[in-house]
């Protein structure tokens, strides 16, 4: 009788597992939630953080006060970024991939923007000590995280997007590999504005 019910258990869970593949959610699913629709609107933001001087007066050590919405990267590519925090040893491999890569970036007509629930003071020191020159956002309450799938309370999850000029959201990354993620997400900049050229 103990055989017949181990055997029955193993076809239940075969169909089940099988019924799951073929089954696919409108949205993708990550563990930060439901991820934003490839090739549709990215969702809106605006969020407080720092961000380098634009006339160059000051640099990395000093970053300025800013707010940054989706609407203003109109024109160009953004690389959006989420991670945990700020000075944690994963978050920090990131933004100097990021940091070291940032020409090829702009080179490339894309900007890149870091978003965490760490306050604007946090970050502020974040891009002091490792020299980082692009902006570094405020999500406190994860209310853009979770928009973009990359929230589980009381942090951002490590999840990347790459929004178009035109403000679609063409690529994403979730349960990033921290090193070399910034050659993966040039590397996919390139074959997409090949693509459209």
């Amino acid at each position: 009788m103990l055989r017949r019910e181990l055997l029955a258990s193993a076809v239940q869970g075969s169909l089940l597992a099988a019924a799951s593949l073929l089954i696919r959610p409108a949205g993708g699913w990550a563990l930060g939630g439901t991820l934003p629709e490839l090739n549709a609107p990215a969702p809106q933001f605006r969020l407080p953080g720092v961000a380098p001087d634009p006339a160059g007066l000051r640099g990395p050590a000093d970053p300025l006060p800013t707010e940054l919405s989706l609407a203003d990267f109109a024109g160009r590519w953004l690389v959006l970024y989420f991670y945990p925090r700020d000075f944690t040893g994963g978050c920090t491999l990131e933004a100097r991939g990021f940091q070291n890569d940032l020409q090829a970036f702009q080179r490339a007509g894309a900007d890149v923007v870091g978003v965490s629930a760490d306050d604007a003071d946090s970050h502020a020191s974040f891009c002091s000590e490792e020299g980082l020159v692009f902006p570094l956002l405020s999500d406190p309450g994860g209310k853009v995280s979770q928009r973009y799938g990359s929230w589980i309370a009381p942090f951002s999850q490590r999840h990347t997007f790459l929004i178009d000029p035109s403000g679609v959201l063409r690529s994403r990354w979730v349960a990033v590999r921290p090193s070399g993620h910034s050659r993966e997400v040039l590397a996919e900049l390139s074959r997409l504005q090949a693509l459209s050229a």
